[in-house]
């Protein structure tokens, strides 16, 4: 992105010790928006990398600016770095991988040409024939149908981190740890569009899972109580007339308002996928 572009697309990636993967996921993502008719960046999130990450983001920036980097000085863990990603960005559009090459960027402009044709506000990635072993498969899949019964969502796959979105949807979302898993329910409780479109899911070939089946399992169904009390305690009031306030928003011009009434996942896909 040069200077005094204006930015359509922002890709958030939060990484940890990923210093094998940057490299390679890094030019994937060159790749897949080689072309496209979007200005774009790349927003990296360091989260107290130990390993030689920073200096690989350092590195990459240098040779592609595109590629920016903001670094924790700490590990505050993954829902705090999309937070960081998502205020250091600049794109009306945003979009999100994880750092560990298991999502594919091929993925993320259709994505965000499903979002562009109009009808919805978020496409988030179901992930195919997932490669991951069957403890955090079995683990994923309980705390996903617990966090939709509970929640009253629909989302197939919530703990896949390729989605595309308007800015506008996570304005005023609150922030806390794992936030990251409910980010399609938080949306819908706002009363915008989401959809699900298949995507692809790759063995992990570097590094090795931050996160086990503590924190998948257990603290995920604790998060679902908080957010089954705030879907109860929520507002999202729809203005009737104003006068010389205009509204802002990154969105489309052919969906600025959230519908009401429109908060489940109007496209639903079967997968093995149910959380991260």
């Amino acid at each position: 992105m040069r200077d005094g572009d204006t930015c359509d697309v922002s890709i958030i990636v939060p990484v940890l010790n990923e210093v094998g993967s940057v490299p390679r996921l890094a030019g994937e993502i060159s790749a897949a928006f080689e072309g496209v008719p979007w200005v774009w960046e790349c927003v990296w999130v360091d989260d107290g990398s130990s390993d030689g990450t920073l200096e690989q983001l350092k590195t990459l920036n240098r040779d592609d600016p595109r590629h920016r980097f903001v670094a924790h000085e700490k590990n505050y863990g993954q829902s705090a770095a999309l937070v960081t990603g998502f205020s250091r960005s600049s794109g009306r559009i945003l979009a999100t991988l994880d750092g560990d090459l298991q999502n594919d960027p091929a993925d993320l402009p259709r994505l965000i040409r499903t979002l562009e044709d109009g009808s919805f506000h978020m496409v988030n990635g179901v992930r195919a024939n997932r490669r991951d072993s069957l403890v955090r498969r079995v683990s994923s899949r309980v705390a996903n149908g617990f966090r939709n019964r509970m929640s009253g969502a629909t989302a197939t796959d919530v703990g896949c981190s390729v989605r595309a979105f308007y800015r506008t949807c996570i304005e005023g979302v609150p922030h806390f740890h794992g936030m990251h898993r409910f980010l399609p329910t938080l949306v819908t409780m706002r009363g915008w569009r989401v959809t699900e479109i298949g995507v692809n899911h790759r063995p992990r070939t570097h590094g090795t899972t931050k996160y086990g089946v503590h924190n998948r399992l257990w603290v995920g169904i604790a998060d679902t109580f908080g957010v089954r009390w705030l879907s109860s305690r929520g507002v999202n009031p729809h203005v009737a007339e104003a006068s010389g306030v205009a509204e802002v928003t990154g969105v489309a011009e052919t969906s600025t308002e959230p519908a009401p009434g429109c908060g489940a996942t109007t496209t639903s896909m079967e997968s093995d996928a149910n959380d991260d």
